[in-house]
């Protein structure tokens, strides 16, 4: 019977003279050890902390280091309990551990603490340990592998895009603004609140949900133009540079910014300037200006190429995402709630980054609902983690390894990202504990790929 079998009430076993109890849980993720550390392990952990204690004490009456044993164990009796726990239990935790094959995932919770002088020292260690998966039917998947095709169409839209690129705006005086131009002007957009009457307290989420003001120095407008909201053209048609103007904008909920959709604002809008727009001419010098290029054909070769690497990537992206998902769907089995919540907390992580990128302040982020937050990324999680898993067992079926050398390129990389050296990022995760993440990171890659590719 091996360890993880161990039943309730089974015999304790015991080595080194240490006494450890293992209890089976219903859950294939939970564990609970029973260690029991002999007297004379405790016994000899004290005298080494009474020792350290008599070098720094300070008590009137004795030099420094000359402290007798027994005034030290009276005086600092807490401290040299606390220290000795803090010493014991971790390094027996982990001795244990690893003597019965656990590998746990997440720190353990001790409970049933008993300390008492001339007894052994007892406790018992909750956590989890990784499930045992009985990996199936990863060689029958297969992925869709459509066919990359680019139209001329494709091609000449891109080439409009290129040339708006590179508009140039030109001033226009001595007359209104009309469809067609370009105001250039400085706003004020206030939220409107919604739904709460004048003098009613607003609960969080319904000042959450006003939005957050707006203000731009110089932005330019298309007056009429397809992506203007009505309401700016409504009021902008007409009016001449150094004309202000107010008025609301009710945005819908498909709005592209997720910080105006289904939000109203009242905006105050300065006109500094009526400008049309140029478009550059397609011909040969408007492609030497894009770079290594001498002609349009060579433009609309670099475009197609581009565009046709894009969506192959963008298929075989969602195909590996498929093929994870049918895995997932093949393999049921119980995920350990620590692992969800450190995914939990790299997802959460790199969505306020990605919100701080956009300009949300830490003021603003402090008064974000983070619990609703983070459940919101719960199944994401689960779905992240079992991936990872899975993956992780393929790699082990297929002995899929990650070199030296893939794992240098992957830090030079980071490397060139962060404009550091390599050295310095070698060292920063080394600190952080982030070498092993991004070992099983690139190997998780690797097996997707080996997936991705078998052939039919």
């Amino acid at each position: 019977m091996s360890p993880t079998d161990t039943k309730e009430g089974a015999t304790p076993e015991a080595t080194a003279g240490v006494t450890t109890e293992v209890t089976a849980k219903a859950s294939a993720t939970k564990r609970e050890i029973a260690v029991e550390i002999p007297v004379e392990d405790v016994n000899r952990q004290t005298d080494a902390l009474i020792q350290k204690y008599q070098k720094v004490a300070r008590i009137p009456g004795f030099r420094r280091g000359h402290v007798p044993a027994s005034i030290i164990r009276q005086r600092f009796s807490e401290e040299i309990k606390t220290d000795m726990v803090e010493a014991l239990i971790p390094r027996f935790f982990r001795q244990e551990a690893e003597r019965l094959s656990l590998h746990p995932v997440s720190q353990p919770r001790v409970t049933d603490l008993h300390l008492h002088d001339g007894e052994p020292l007892r406790f018992k260690a909750a956590f989890e340990v990784l499930p045992e998966i009985k990996l199936q039917g990863y060689k029958e998947l297969r992925a869709e592998k459509p066919e990359i095709a680019v139209s001329e169409a494709d091609v000449e839209q891109a080439l409009v895009d290129l040339r708006e690129r590179h508009a140039s705006f030109n001033p226009v005086e001595g007359r209104a603004l009309a469809d067609g131009d370009y105001a250039q002007v400085s706003l004020d957009g206030t939220p409107k609140a919604g739904g709460v009457k004048t003098g009613e307290p607003k609960t969080a989420e319904q000042k959450s949900d006003e939005g957050q003001p707006v203000h731009m120095d110089e932005v330019l407008v298309e007056i009429a133009g397809t992506n203007t909201m009505p309401e700016f053209t409504e009021h902008l048609r007409g009016t001449n540079p150094g004309d202000e103007r107010t008025f609301d904008v009710i945005y819908p909920e498909d709005t592209q910014d997720k910080r105006l959709a289904g939000k109203t604002f009242s905006y105050a809008v300065k006109v500094q300037a009526i400008k049309q727009k140029s478009l550059p001419e397609l011909n040969d010098e408007f492609s030497k200006t894009l770079g290594e290029f001498q002609t349009v054909d060579d433009v609309r070769k670099a475009i197609r190429e581009q565009m046709e690497s894009e969506r192959k990537h963008e298929a075989e992206h969602a195909a590996k995402e498929k093929m994870v998902k049918e895995l997932i769907q093949g393999n049921d089995f119980e995920v350990p709630d620590s692992l969800i919540e450190q995914q939990v907390d790299i997802r959460l992580e790199r969505g306020l980054r990605a919100l701080a990128a956009q300009g949300l302040t830490a003021e603003q982020m402090k008064k974000m609902d983070l619990p609703r937050l983070r459940a919101g990324q719960r199944e994401q999680a689960i779905h992240d983690v079992k991936a990872a898993l899975l993956l992780e067992r393929v790699a082990e079926e297929e002995n899929i390894q990650v070199s030296d050398a893939e794992f240098d390129r992957e830090l030079e990389a980071l490397a060139r990202q962060s404009k550091q050296t390599s050295e310095a990022i070698r060292a920063r995760l080394t600190r952080d504990g982030g070498l092993d993440r991004i070992r099983t990171r690139i190997r998780n890659e690797k097996t997707l790929e080996f997936l991705y590719h078998q052939p039919a």
